[in-house]
C-alpha cells in the first residue's frame, strides 16, 4: 500500500504516538515488533537498586539527582523529578556525572616530568600531593611578607589560587579558605556552567 506524503502528514496530525509509530512502520513495510518494543512502558527504576537523592556537584544551581546504588556501587545517576529546583532535568555536565565517578579512563596516577627530563614518569597520587605541599610551603616561606609600609600584612604574593567550573561550590569554598590560611592574596573562583 503506497502512502503519499500528504496522507502520512494527515495521519501524523490525528494519530497517537504509539499507534502512529506502529501504523507508519506497517505502511512503510517495516516489521512492527521492534517499534512496539520501544513503545512499551519502561521501568523507571533500575532493578535491585537503592535510590539515593543527591545534588549535582558542578555549579551553584543545585540540581537534584537520583543516584542508583547496587552492592555499594553506583550504577546510574539521573535527574530527580522530585527536586523543586530542576524537576528531573540536568544540564550536559550534570547528566555526565556518572562518568565522573566510574569512568575506567579516569587517571589514578600522577604524571611527573623532572626538570630537564625528556620523558614522563608515573607516580602515586600520595607522592604527588606530598611534592605539591613541599613546594607550596617552600615558596610561601621564601616569599613571606610580614609588614608593608609599617603595617602588618602577613601575606605572600608568590602564590595564587584559581578555582574552576569543574569544581563544585564546596570545593571552591575550601580551596579559598586554604589559600587565605596560607596568606595568598590572589584568589579567584568560577563555579558556573
Amino acid at each position: 500500500m503506497g502512502v503519499s506524503r500528504r496522507e502520512f502528514l494527515k495521519l501524523a496530525a490525528t494519530g497517537s504516538g504509539a499507534g502512529l509509530a506502529l501504523a507508519g512502520s506497517v505502511a512503510l513495510g517495516m516489521d512492527p515488533e521492534p517499534v512496539a518494543a520501544k513503545t512499551r512502558q519502561q521501568k523507571w527504576k533500575p532493578e535491585d537498586t537503592k535510590q539515593v537523592p543527591s545534588v549535582c556537584p558542578y555549579c551553584a544551581v543545585g540540581c537534584g539527582q537520583l543516584v542508583s546504588v547496587r552492592d555499594n556501587k553506583i550504577v546510574n545517576i539521573e535527574g530527580n523529578p522530585d527536586s523543586p529546583i530542576s524537576r528531573g532535568h540536568l544540564c550536559p555536565k550534570g547528566a555526565a556525572t556518572f562518568q565522573l565517578v566510574v569512568n575506567p579512563k579516569r587517571q589514578t596516577k600522577a604524571l611527573y616530568r623532572a626538570p630537564n627530563s625528556d620523558h614522563w614518569e608515573t607516580k602515586d597520587l600520595d607522592w604527588a600531593m606530598d611534592r605539591i605541599a613541599e613546594r607550596v610551603k617552600k615558596t610561601r616561606d621564601e616569599n613571606w611578607t610580614d609588614t608593608r609600609d609599617g603595617k602588618r600584612v602577613n601575606h605572600t604574593l608568590a602564590l595564587a589560587s584559581l578555582g574552576g567550573a569543574t569544581n563544585d561550590n564546596e570545593w571552591n569554598y575550601v580551596q579559598a579558605k586554604l589559600a587565605r590560611s596560607l596568606g595568598v592574596v590572589w584568589i579567584e573562583n568560577q563555579a558556573r556552567i
